[in-house]
């Protein structure tokens, strides 16, 4: 794949492909406000180091087969996700939504361990990483809602640490330049703060919106946070 006229790549550059990928953004009410389950990535990672980011990862090879979701669940789940590339094909919509939603449970049992409902997710948001970055990501997020007597934990060594935490005070301590957001994690996060509550977000009237983020924004997006601590 090469890129098009006007991507801003010189004209031989290869993109690298997008491989899709899920994360979930884990919720809960508290009586200071709304916490996200997140993790504090290792800075030897070759993708986000240091960063801090929702339980995921990429679609694996098992994720297509194996599972079985009530097909009500999975048209819902297709529905939502019908502006993206794996809503693109109609008839395979459903068969996608399905390999997507079971990256997205697995990831949380390995990084979390935290077995959560297919019914627990609904899907959220599509970012695309910039063309111009050598790691490239199609990445479905989820909101969650885990029962109470469901508590995620850290285990994973892509993270130092796992954890609750405020979603005003993530952003307060982004803002105070004392942690770092990828750009999907921020404006998330600012996004869902502004619901207030679980239910709130649950039940939003939220359609799915799919960002294919231009070239050089991560780049910027950092300068622009650097610039400010």
């Amino acid at each position: 794949m090469t890129d098009q006229p006007g991507s801003g790549l010189p004209g031989n550059a290869v993109v690298p492909e997008a491989r899709l990928a899920a994360s979930v953004i884990l919720l809960r009410d508290t009586p200071s406000g709304l916490e996200a389950f997140v993790q504090h990535r290792v800075s030897t990672m070759d993708f986000a180091a240091g960063m801090v980011v929702f339980p995921g990862g990429r679609v694996d090879p098992a994720d297509h087969s194996g599972w079985d979701y009530a097909p009500e669940l999975l048209h819902r789940h297709a529905a939502d996700w019908q502006a993206s590339s794996i809503g693109a094909d109609s008839e395979d919509a459903a068969r996608n939504a399905g390999t997507v939603l079971t990256a997205a449970i697995r990831e949380v049992r390995e990084e979390a361990g935290l077995g959560i409902d297919a019914g627990d997710l609904r899907p959220w948001a599509n970012w695309i990483t910039p063309i111009d970055m050598p790691k490239r990501f199609d990445t479905f997020f989820y909101v969650a809602k885990p029962s109470a007597d469901m508590a995620p934990h850290h285990q994973t060594t892509e993270a130092w640490q796992s954890l609750w935490m405020p979603v005003e005070g993530i952003l307060a301590a982004e803002a105070a330049g004392t942690l770092k957001l990828m750009p999907p994690t921020y404006y998330l996060l600012k996004e869902i703060a502004g619901y207030g509550t679980v239910d709130a977000v649950w039940s939003a009237d939220h359609p799915v919106v799919p960002v294919l983020a231009p070239v050089g924004s991560l780049t910027a997006f950092l300068k622009e946070r650097e610039s400010r601590r």
